[in-house]
Formats: C-alpha cells, sequence, structure tokens
C-alpha cells in the first residue's frame, strides 16, 4: 500500500506580493540618498537563526541602503566615472531578477539571447566591428580581447601605456604573457614615437584614461600584431555627431571593450566586447560541454539579462537621445573647465577631451581646499606624483552654476 505524504507548504517568497512591491516603489521615492549616513546598529552581527517578516523588512533596509548611498544624480554630482540610471533600467533590472534568466542556457533565456544579439547588432558598428558580447565590466572586456589577441592574433606580449588601466597589466598576468610599458605626455596621452617593435605584440590604445579621460593616438591601431582600444569611458561618444571625431581610429581595432554602466548610463555591471572578426574571436573563446545547448563564449559561464535595460534605455532615446545626454555632460566639462581658467587661485591641467577635467588650488593645501567641497563635487588622483582634484562629466543633471559657486565658496574659505 503506497504511503500518503503532505504536499510541500507553499512558499510566498517565490511569488508577487503586489502591496510590497508598491511600499518598495515608494521608500525608493521618498529615502533620499545620502540623507543620513548608513547606521548599522540594528544589523545583526551574526546571521539571524530565525528570520523576520519581509515586508516589515523592506521598509527597515531602506534607511540602510537607500538613505546610506550616494546620489549620482544630484545637482553637483561631478566627481567620478559612475553616472545615475534612468528609471527604465531599474524597471528592466527588477523584471531580469524576477526571471533570473541564465543565457549560457537557451531554454532559460529564450528572448534576452536574441535582445543581446539585436543590442550589440546594434553598437558594433559605431566602433567598426562586426560583434561581439556582454560582460559584467571593462576588467572583464579586456582579458577578453587580450585573450583573443594570444589565441588569434598571436601576440606574445602586451605593450600599453603607462596610464592604462589596472586591468590591462592584470590581463598580461593571467594570460602569462609579458607587459611592457610606455610613456605618456603631461596628461597621460600615449606618446606615439614610443611605440616601437610591436609587431608580435597586442597594442592597448585607451580612449579615456581614468585620471584625465586622455585619448591616446588611435592613429596607431593596425600597427601592431592585434590592436586592442580600451574605450571603457569615452567609447560612447562614437553616438555622438559632435564628439565622434575624437575616436577616429577605433574603426581599424581588433577588438573595442566600453563600459556600459559609464557613459551609457546603465546599472552596474554591464560592459560591452567587440571584435573586427567575431567569428575567428568566438571560435577561439568557445567552450563546449555535454551539458550546454550552444558554445560558451568567453570567460562568463552563467550570463545574465544584462542587455534588457540597455536595450531598453536605447529604445526610449535613440541615439539622439543618447547623444543629446552625452553632449551635455561634454558641454558641463568645458564650462567648468573655462571657470577654472579664469580664476586665478585655481590651475588646470588640460583642456577636457573626453568630459574629464583635471585642476587644483594653487598655493593652498589639496587635502583642505578639497575638504571644503560638497561631497561628491570632486576626488582626487595622483599624476606624476602630483595630487590633483578630478571632475567627471557623466550626469546629464549636473547643475554647473552650482558646482561653479560650491568653488567659489571654497575659495571664499580657503583664501
Amino acid at each position: 500500500m503506497t504511503r500518503m505524504t503532505e504536499p510541500p507548504p507553499f512558499d510566498a517568497s517565490f511569488q508577487i506580493d503586489q502591496g510590497a512591491l508598491v511600499k518598495a516603489v515608494e521608500l525608493l521615492a521618498t529615502h533620499a540618498p545620502l540623507g543620513e549616513g548608513p547606521d548599522l546598529a540594528k544589523l545583526p552581527s551574526k546571521l539571524p537563526s530565525v528570520g523576520v517578516d519581509e515586508t516589515a523588512l523592506v521598509s527597515a533596509l531602506a534607511k540602510l541602503v537607500l538613505s546610506g548611498g550616494f546620489d549620482l544624480g544630484g545637482p553637483v554630482s561631478f566627481a567620478h566615472m559612475d553616472p545615475p540610471t534612468p528609471w527604465l533600467t531599474w524597471v528592466m533590472t527588477l523584471w531580469n531578477a524576477r526571471l533570473n534568466q541564465n543565457l549560457l542556457h537557451p531554454a532559460t533565456s529564450p528572448s534576452a539571447r536574441l535582445l543581446e544579439e539585436r543590442v550589440v547588432s546594434w553598437l558594433a558598428p559605431y566602433f567598426g566591428m562586426s560583434g561581439g558580447h556582454m560582460v559584467p565590466g571593462s576588467t572583464t572586456a579586456n582579458l577578453t580581447a587580450l585573450w583573443a589577441a594570444r589565441d588569434v592574433g598571436g601576440a606574445t606580449e602586451i605593450v600599453a601605456s603607462d596610464t592604462a588601466h589596472v586591468s590591462i597589466e592584470k590581463s598580461a598576468r593571467i594570460l602569462g604573457l609579458p607587459f611592457r610599458r610606455l610613456p605618456t605626455d603631461e596628461t597621460g596621452r600615449l606618446i606615439a614615437d614610443s611605440v616601437k617593435n610591436v609587431e608580435n605584440a597586442c597594442l592597448v590604445l585607451v580612449a579615456g584614461t581614468t585620471s584625465t579621460g586622455a585619448i591616446d593616438p588611435l592613429s596607431l591601431s593596425g600597427r601592431a600584431a592585434w590592436t586592442h582600444v580600451d574605450a571603457a569611458w569615452a567609447g560612447p561618444l562614437r553616438l555622438s555627431d559632435h564628439y565622434t571625431s575624437r575616436l577616429d581610429g577605433i574603426e581599424a581595432a581588433d577588438s573595442v571593450a566600453v563600459s556600459a554602466h559609464k557613459w551609457l548610463f546603465q546599472p552596474k555591471e554591464s560592459a560591452l566586447i567587440f571584435f573586427t572578426d567575431t567569428q575567428a574571436a568566438n571560435a577561439a573563446l568557445s567552450f563546449g560541454g555535454a551539458y550546454l545547448a550552444a558554445p560558451n563564449i568567453g570567460l562568463l559561464g552563467s550570463h545574465g539579462a544584462a542587455a534588457v535595460p540597455l536595450l531598453a534605455m536605447l529604445m526610449a532615446w535613440g541615439k539622439q537621445g543618447l547623444a543629446d545626454r552625452l553632449d551635455r555632460c561634454m558641454a558641463a566639462a568645458a564650462s567648468f573647465a573655462s571657470f577654472v581658467k579664469g580664476e586665478e587661485r585655481l590651475e588646470l591641467l588640460g583642456e577636457p577631451h573626453t568630459g574629464v577635467v583635471v585642476w587644483r588650488p594653487r598655493n593652498v593645501d589639496i587635502d583642505m581646499f578639497y575638504a571644503s567641497l560638497p561631497s561628491g563635487l570632486a576626488s582626487q588622483t595622483s599624476i606624476r606624483g602630483s595630487r590633483w582634484l578630478r571632475c567627471v562629466a557623466a550626469n546629464p543633471n549636473t547643475d554647473i552654476d552650482a558646482v561653479i559657486a560650491a568653488v567659489r565658496e571654497a575659495i571664499s574659505r580657503v583664501y
């Protein structure tokens, strides 16, 4: 006789709680970032043995998560390459979390795979590339490109400027390739005449260095066995009619990395790696397995639907909408640089070519001056052993008049 068993209890944690989701949106609208500092006093020091009500927990965590964050879209948010994200991406990210699709398995992500392919097909031509795929960030994108440079291009060393992103040297170590640094000028731009003996190398050119936003001479593309352009920051300028020419030469590269969670205004973690010859790159980067219904291309195993919020934003804004926001950012940087040049108590490193303004006060302690600025207005960097302040135009809603007024107030207090 078959023994009857009780059915498992229904688990509501995996179902939609519309009231709780509405409450979460209300909290999102009412808890301003940095309204108060993070308060960890009520957070358990050890994993709780018994859980708490989920709806009540949402309200309790709002202060810690939302108010404990920083408002990257605030009027004087001008310090970092981290942008605010459009509300449409919040919705798409919520939907992604609900479905939890894995692009490694077509059966679990029939639409998401196609959406990523479509987004890549939209963007790749602006860089002269034929295709590619999405990755969590440009560190992964750079490593993927240099992997292809070794296995497709036959590169036996990695050559890059001394201001290239740390991920380039990391990638060289992972891949077991020698890493050679080349000198840069005072703005952090690669000195073209230093590029020699690269016939068997992967030459990495940077389009938007981290400290200064400098663009290496992209006309050097094609000189090496493989050319990779790390366009994590400045790459999206290719979609702006006003600034696309600043990246001329990028189309002659073999691979290009672009960080979507920078100037494509996406939630982290989101980036793209593009190839001129995608078929050859994919063949070198593909792996199979008995449980896989499609080749596993690149470094990632499980791969989420990061293209969904990017596709939604690009459809909502179009090329022109994206370009308009990039142009606003560039205009804000130019306006602030003009102010710095006209203020005798401030010093400008150089004209901002990709929305990064490097400046500092003259003849006063830089720490004291920095402390007098509103939080999020500027960051600090070191260039050739000298300390500077750095502003980055990643926020289309920056109020440049408010930024200038805040700097003037700091000047009046310090001098």
